[in-house]
């Protein structure tokens, strides 16, 4: 029997010589592992809790990411950094602080993580890193705290479930309603425990920007990660990686499958995640159609915090102003795309917009620096999930950097079609 994706990246970093399939509790080489401001200092607290030597196994392998509240605006949150930095200080540990962005957008764009690796770190969505064909999990404070001892965890290898898209997407339908019409159609739990690969036209014609927003919101079908077939547009986007890690698997002919589910795209409209779960999906124009006002909008976030959708969304606002009654907001995913913005003159663009633009991080739905909401308020999201309190006390609806972009002109929810 052939080996699915995960099964074939699993058996590399096996650390027995045995056969990884579906089921298997196995252990497993981590080719990076992180800690980000949000209990990272409790990986350095459990460092020293559980070990007489509190050295890590390989320092070139170990990274803090900053990105949930930064800069820290509690005490708590900048007590957590500083102890952070200091163990990284101390033990010559990389850094990525405040000012760096997204922790897994950092590590794509640094070449931390690649094709075929293992990386594992305190941030629930990091099998986002699925989009570029690495496996990426997220995991508790005392597991990393154990792979920044030995380099080494232990994973039960999931069972895969195959999505096959047919047709291309609509020249107005973009990654983020993709993602929201796959979470639509299987539900919050519908590849609850499983590893999920989808393939299509449409998936090969995806940017780098447009595949992290549709990896990211694995987590919001209950996926242990999600994998975009890897394909040559990796390969030229991991060009600086070194050539004996760039592999770029495929799952095989003969590989097992626990369900196929076969998907027709090419009529998909805009969708709208609406409160208060992810899997709440509906078409932009059906909720459009109720005129529901809005009192501020946010793009950014893992999910939608690229270059390509702040260009989406400029182009969009170029030359008009936000309704008086919305406040908008955009931060960007890293310090490169904020950089990319500079460049462009894409800060002009949102500034005379009269947009507020904030330093890279995770925004709102970590409570952090930009993007919460008060009792009563709507809000139009880019981001990932919409659970009451995630984003604040509000109302968050979750939309692509369009919908939101023409809503914030509006001043209710729309679609291009509505206006």
């Amino acid at each position: 029997m052939g080996k699915t994706i995960i099964e074939k990246i699993l058996q590399e970093h096996c650390v027995d010589d045995i056969d990884v399939k579906s089921g298997e509790i196995i252990w497993i080489d981590i080719d990076k592992r992180t800690a980000r401001d949000f209990g990272g200092a409790n990986v350095v607290k459990n460092m020293s809790k559980y070990f007489d030597d509190d050295s890590v196994q390989d320092v070139s392998k170990t990274l803090f990411t900053f990105d949930c509240v930064v800069p820290a605006k509690t005490i708590p949150y900048a007590n957590n950094q500083h102890i952070c930095r200091q163990y990284a200080r101390e033990k010559n540990i990389s850094v990525y602080d405040v000012n760096a962005g997204i922790g897994s957008h950092v590590a794509i764009e640094e070449g931390h993580a690649y094709p075929n690796c293992t990386f594992i770190g305190t941030d629930s969505h990091l099998n986002i890193l699925g989009a570029v064909g690495a496996f990426g999990q997220g995991m508790g404070d005392q597991d990393i705290a154990f792979s920044f001892k030995t380099g080494v965890n232990w994973f039960e290898v999931p069972p895969t479930m195959k999505i096959n898209l047919k047709g291309d997407l609509p020249d107005n339908v973009g990654a983020k309603d993709l993602i929201l019409f796959l979470i639509g159609k299987l539900g919050s739990k519908g590849a609850l425990g499983k590893a999920v690969e989808i393939y299509g036209d449409a998936i090969a014609k995806l940017n780098i920007d447009q595949r992290i927003t549709v990896g990211s919101m694995g987590t919001e079908m209950g996926a242990i990660i999600l994998f975009l077939k890897p394909d040559t547009i990796l390969d030229g986007y991991f060009k600086f990686v070194k050539a004996e890690n760039k592999k770029l698997f495929s799952a095989d002919d003969d590989a097992e499958y626990i369900e196929t589910f076969e998907f027709d795209i090419s009529n998909i409209k805009p969708l709208i995640a609406c409160p208060p779960k992810p899997d709440n999906v509906f078409e932009v124009s059906e909720i459009a159609a109720k005129k529901i006002l809005v009192d501020s909008v946010f793009v950014g976030s893992c999910t939608n915090g690229r270059i390509t959708d702040i260009k989406e969304v400029c182009e969009i606002l170029k030359g008009k102003k936000v309704h008086p009654r919305v406040m908008m907001k955009v931060v960007p995913a890293t310090m490169k795309v904020y950089g990319e913005m500079l460049k462009e003159g894409l800060v002009q663009i949102l500034y005379d917009s009269g947009v507020i633009v904030s330093n890279p991080g995770c925004g709102g739905c970590a409570s952090g620096q930009i993007g919460m909401t008060g009792t009563g308020e709507i809000q139009l999201s880019t981001s990932n999930r919409n659970f009451k309190g995630k984003q604040g006390n509000g109302d968050t609806y979750l939309v692509s950097p369009a919908t939101a972009a023409y809503t914030a002109l509006t001043g209710y929810i729309c679609g291009e079609e509505d206006l």
